[in-house]
């Protein structure tokens, strides 16, 4: 054969490319992206656009503010503006729980599941309704604080207000990149260039991710602009950047759709061929481990190739540890159906943020568990609203061998559920933040699951008796290395100091927004005594501390790498000089809205200190 004839089949399939891309009806990343199309795009002005802001925040994964509360929360984000233009840190905005990297520091610090695509990177969510639904033609964010943390926005087919939900529920990526550096804490409007749908949405989502912030994102509200009726295309000649060609296509052929993703997990028929080339050659081990670096959709991708490579990729050694988090748009029922075969000896499963909205029934998931619950060791939930008491009853029968359990946020389950929870009596780590566990099953739990390592109990607004809780984790949890009490409402010196006597390898305490904690009490003092180990402590809005607790923290608790004394009033630059001299590990100060610690002590001290980063918000 003549060569000209593969030049012309490689030159046909770029035009058959060029083409498709032209087609396309929306360009991909904010408009300085490098990597973005410059389109030509434009809808003619048969509509007219409206312009709403959020009516109501439907869901979000964390917030930085109390249950019962407007300070710091996700609320705040509905409505119009209560700070923008203005730049600063202000109670009237929604604030996330973490940012930076110190979260993933601490002792309580997780191990990250591997084949995470590298195209997902988000660690929070919100999800806000509006009026009306209107196909979207921007998306306004007003960030008033660090802004820079939003790295995807999505669209939803559903409907928040309708009588009637439809059959499948569909999620539409408008907008996406990489988490990015933004100059300078001054507040701003984030308008990304977004991508056109083919269905009208009053249900936006953005996630973030605040891990190369200096301080807490703060999102004051969104604007959503939109056509009531699909706009009509009209199509001009597109410039294609050749970098552009790439896997992205994958991503939008396969979307954000269910029945994409079960395609790839289901069976088919697979083509016979007389030899495996190479892979013959290869040891099963090693195609194993070949095949190990491959995301979860591309290892179900490749299972469709030949009988070989079907065998490999439906191996269950290749599922000891899967995450199906980054995929939580596409996860349903059927998804986890197809998966059951493949996951009899899994031993590490994310299913966080999965299953809302019908996606996951509980039969469902309690069919998954009985087939591939037998192994489990670790357990990842957070947001699951499809969760209630059969689901968590499932768990502790079908899982005996469970030592990580997340509920985080899943705020639906009832709270007798949490009962069942007590029957699992070799948890290691426990994460009930933001649900509505109630004092009678938490202390059940306590008293039956003596190997609790790692307890958070951070906003759990149905405890009526903190006292009561510490006492019996000071009794029973001796193993206990790390406590979350964030925002726990009635503790005093009472129950830390039965804490502080029987749980003292605790090397990370969180008692921030805890307001009946006096430091008049000696309560912190004796925290300081009777804890050398701690290495991160958290003292957020505690007004009452003071040089006193500063100076016996630096004496005792030389290990100390994470310090928030955040609004004390009482605290000199003289006693922080000497913690930073006595702790040399010490990696994170916020000393913000300290009215001792001003701009010029922060100058000097992180002059003095270059490894400490010492944290000083501001408002304007």
């Amino acid at each position: 054969m003549s060569p000209v004839f593969p030049m012309l089949t490689v030159l046909s399939m770029f035009y058959y490319m060029c083409l498709r891309r032209r087609a396309r009806t929306a360009t991909r990343g904010e408009m300085n992206s490098r990597r973005a199309i410059e389109s030509n795009t434009r809808a003619l002005p048969i509509n007219v656009e409206i312009v709403q802001y959020a009516k109501e925040v439907l869901d979000f994964s964390s917030h930085y503010g109390s249950e019962n509360s407007m300070s710091y929360t996700m609320w705040n984000l509905a409505g119009i503006p209560n700070v923008y233009p203005s730049s600063g840190d202000f109670t009237q905005t929604a604030v996330f729980r973490t940012y930076g990297t110190w979260w993933d520091q601490c002792p309580s610090a997780r191990l990250p599941f591997k084949r995470t695509p590298p195209t997902f990177c988000s660690q929070d969510y919100v999800e806000l309704a509006f009026e009306e639904p209107v196909y979207p033609t921007a998306v306004h964010i007003l960030e008033t604080y660090h802004p820079g943390a939003v790295v995807r926005i999505l669209a939803c087919s559903a409907n928040p207000y309708s009588q009637n939900p439809p059959a499948e529920v569909r999620w539409e990526i408008l907008w996406s990149e990489a988490p990015t550096k933004v100059n300078g804490p001054q507040a701003r409007q984030f308008t990304p260039c977004i991508k056109q749908i083919n269905f009208p949405t009053n249900l936006i989502r953005l996630e973030v991710n605040s891990s190369l912030l200096d301080y807490y994102t703060e999102l004051d509200a969104v604007v959503l602009h939109g056509v009531k009726e699909r706009p009509v295309l009209s199509l001009k000649t597109s410039m294609i950047d050749m970098n552009d060609i790439d896997e992205d296509e994958d991503e939008e052929k396969y979307g954000c759709g269910m029945d994409a993703l079960n395609k790839q997990f289901s069976i088919v028929t697979l083509r016979e061929w007389p030899t495996n080339g190479y892979f013959d050659k290869l040891p099963y081990e090693l195609i194993q481990l070949i095949l190990s670096h491959l995301t979860v959709p591309d290892l179900c991708r490749l299972a469709q190739t030949c009988k070989l490579l079907y065998q490999h990729c439906c191996d269950p050694l290749q599922y000891i540890h899967l995450s199906l988090q980054p995929y939580w748009a596409r996860i349903n029922d059927t998804s986890l159906e197809y998966l059951q075969s493949r996951c009899t000896l899994i031993q590490w499963l994310n299913l966080s943020w999965t299953g809302n909205r019908g996606a996951i029934s509980v039969s469902g998931f309690s069919r998954f568990l009985k087939v591939c619950g037998s192994e489990l060791v670790r357990l990842e939930l957070s947001c699951g609203h499809f969760l209630n008491e059969t689901c968590l009853e499932a768990i502790t029968e079908m899982c005996p061998n469970l030592q990580e359990l997340n509920l985080s946020s899943c705020d639906k389950i009832p709270p007798q559920a949490f009962n069942h929870i007590a029957k699992v009596g070799s948890l290691k780590r426990l994460i009930l933040y933001r649900t509505k566990v109630e004092q009678t099953a938490l202390l059940s739990i306590l008293n039956f699951c003596s190997e609790l390592q790692h307890l958070s109990l951070g906003s759990c607004v149905m405890i009526e008796d903190y006292d009561l809780i510490a006492s019996m984790m000071g009794a029973k949890c001796k193993k206990l290395r790390s406590l979350d009490l964030w925002r726990c409402k009635n503790i005093t010196e009472s129950g830390i100091a039965e804490l502080a006597s029987g749980c003292q390898l605790l090397e990370e305490l969180d008692l921030g927004w805890c307001p009946t904690l006096q430091s008049s009490t000696g309560c912190f003092t004796n925290l300081a005594r009777k804890l050398p180990n701690l290495q991160k402590l958290f003292l957020t809005a505690n007004r009452s501390v003071c040089d006193t607790d500063i100076e016996e923290l630096a004496a005792n608790c030389t290990r100390l790498r994470q310090l928030d004394i955040l609004g004390t009033r009482m605290v000199s630059p003289a006693s922080l000089r000497k913690l930073l001299e006595s702790c040399k590990d010490l990696s994170l100060l916020d000393v913000s809205f300290c009215s001792q610690i001003d701009n010029r002590v922060v100058l000097e001290l992180n002059a003095n200190f270059p490894n400490v980063l010492i944290k000083k918000s501001f408002t304007q």
